[in-house]
């Protein structure tokens, strides 16, 4: 294992492993002493990287609260506080969306439909702008304080940004600002509808973060509201297993899919250096 100080690769095993089982080693060229998450966004948890994803994984996953989760781990032999499972979030969700956009890069198709819906932040209605192609998969989703010219231009950058390319054609509603942002950021041969029974598919898909919404009764501040906004997003898309339009698949294919999502998006957690880890499926 190289060394995360000096990136040599002189380094010595260690008998002795930390307190939670991980490896430990011995730099030669620099004499320093590191363990296998060292260098890593885990480096310094308390608690195994395995069960802390599967908490983040479930708070975004699930309609579970932060006491909810505290109190199921409890119960197979973890302590922690909900404030901890708070903490995690914070820290572990912009990771896993960050990972989960960078693998469905490129795969969006060109018709894009593009929406916004209402979210309550500390009291104040928010404006979650949401877009999906043809086949029902996300194309982006961003948080707003306000429903206007540059909240739709910033989200459509951060849309192509995202996606790698722009659609042909994409449908709204018939706010004001739409047609100029189209033309500006998407460019004027993008064929723009204004229709709103046309845009049906996107406002049913906006149940998905409504259902997610209801139980934790609004955000506290906008921050965290943008974060896990986009966290649930990226999640849901990712454990979206029809990604084609009228695709029919099994029960058991359904299941072996699911297991095989939940390992390839731990495995993107874990450094390229960080063998052991990388041989964890965290969550089967």
């Amino acid at each position: 294992m190289n060394c995360p100080y000096c990136a040599s690769a002189t380094t010595r095993e260690q008998t002795q492993k930390t307190t939670l089982g991980y490896r430990r080693f011995r730099c030669s060229a620099c004499k320093h002493l590191f363990n296998e998450r060292t260098g890593t966004p885990f480096n310094f948890l308390e608690y195994p990287t395995d069960i802390v994803l599967l908490v983040v994984l479930w708070r975004l996953r699930y309609k579970l609260s932060l006491r909810d989760l505290a109190e199921m781990f409890l119960e197979r032999g973890w302590e922690f506080t909900h404030e901890a499972v708070r903490e995690w979030e914070t820290r572990f969700a912009p990771l896993m969306t960050e990972q989960l956009r960078a693998k469905r890069r490129g795969q969006a198709r060109r018709s894009w439909y593009v929406d916004e819906t209402y979210l309550k932040v500390h009291g104040k209605w928010c404006y979650l702008y949401r877009s999906i192609d043809e086949d029902g998969n996300l194309v982006d989703s961003r948080l707003s304080e306000k429903r206007d010219m540059e909240a739709v231009q910033r989200f459509f950058k951060q849309a192509l940004t995202i996606v790698g390319h722009a659609p042909e054609r994409v449908t709204t509603d018939g706010h004001t600002s739409y047609p100029r942002a189209v033309r500006e950021i998407l460019g004027s041969s993008v064929q723009h509808r204004t229709n709103k029974y046309l845009n049906n598919l996107l406002e049913q898909d906006h149940r998905g973060v409504k259902q997610r919404y209801y139980p934790m009764r609004g955000f506290g501040n906008f921050k965290s509201a943008a974060r896990f906004c986009c966290a649930f997003d990226e999640l849901r898309n990712y454990f979206r297993l029809r990604h084609a339009t009228g695709k029919t698949m099994s029960l058991a294919e359904q299941q072996q899919l699911f297991r095989e999502r939940l390992a390839s998006n731990a495995d993107g957690f874990i450094n390229p250096m960080d063998d052991e880890l990388r041989s964890f499926h965290l969550f089967l």
